[in-house]
């Protein structure tokens, strides 16, 4: 199978999920903190290059929430400069596999990229465990 470098949140339920998702599939995962990693500008745009702008945050932070922060406003510069300053922004998980980086879970895409494992008679994977509110309540709030 893959082995997937996944950056995510720790104690986000959400990303539990995914990363129990993958596992169960028989990607092995290297797992990082999202929130410590030494993100420079070019390693965190790699990530987030081919999507626009606003699919670059994470939906369920704090600041995007009350509308502190309203992603369609910002362009690239000043989108990256504020999600590096404040990594509880960025979406996730950030996934990584040879070339190729995928931002958020959208399960079909994930399916798509490297292979879920679909229970027998589940003819597609399951609906998408984007971010914590989906899974455990809302964890985009504690800083772990």
């Amino acid at each position: 199978m893959t082995h997937i470098t996944f950056y995510e949140k720790p104690g986000c339920g959400g990303n539990a999920k995914q990363r129990a998702l993958l596992a169960a599939a028989g990607h092995t995962l290297e797992v990082r903190n999202l929130l410590r990693w030494r993100w420079t500008p070019r390693t965190l745009f790699a990530f987030l290059e081919p999507l626009p702008v606003h699919e670059w945050f994470n939906r369920a932070a704090p600041d995007i929430k009350s509308g502190r922060i309203v992603p369609e406003s910002l362009d690239a510069g000043s989108a990256l400069a504020l999600l590096l300053a404040q990594p509880l922004l960025i979406r996730r998980p950030l996934m990584e596999a040879g070339d190729t980086r995928m931002v958020g879970f959208d399960t079909a895409r994930v399916h798509a990229w490297v292979g879920l494992g679909l229970p027998e008679g589940l003819s597609h994977p399951p609906r998408s465990f984007e971010g914590c509110a989906a899974a455990m309540g809302d964890c985009a709030t504690a800083p772990h």
